[in-house]
């Protein structure tokens, strides 16, 4: 399994926003609209994860996630993993490769927004703050130090 840091002039990007738009998660739309229209800059990117030349999975790195008035940034979203490559910790090995990313252009700590119960926290995260998000509904902000 390989992990790989994307930007749009990279030859994965309009394989990855198909797979996104394609996908089984409904943010995946989201996710495609955003690589479409080349919402990353500076230091955001797109994390991918495959096996031979099969996209398992990915998740992004940004200065924003889907609760507003907020001051946390780095937030790592976008986390997917595809159906038959579950099970393999690869959720987990993309936060860690993303961490790694961040920590190397400076930053000291990292954010994940989710409405999961004990998952991010088995990845050493912690609860800070719970926001309503963009389409209504409360969010737990979690972070860990890097």
């Amino acid at each position: 399994m390989q992990m790989r840091i994307i930007t749009p002039s990279d030859e994965l990007w309009n394989e990855v926003e198909k797979y996104a738009e394609k996908c089984s998660w409904r943010a995946g739309k989201f996710l495609a609209n955003e690589m479409k229209n080349r919402s990353f800059s500076d230091w955001e990117r797109v994390i991918v994860c495959f096996e031979d030349k099969e996209i398992c999975g990915y998740c992004t790195v940004a200065k924003k996630d889907c609760i507003p008035n907020v001051s946390y940034t780095p937030y790592i979203g976008y986390i997917f993993v595809g159906e038959p490559y579950r099970g393999n910790r690869i959720s987990q090995k993309m936060i860690e490769f993303a961490m790694r990313y961040l920590k190397s252009i400076g930053f000291d700590r990292v954010y994940v927004v989710s409405d999961h119960e004990n998952l991010y926290e088995k990845y050493g995260f912690t609860v800070i703050d719970k926001k309503i998000a963009l389409w209504g509904e409360e969010e737990k902000i979690y972070m860990q130090k890097l």
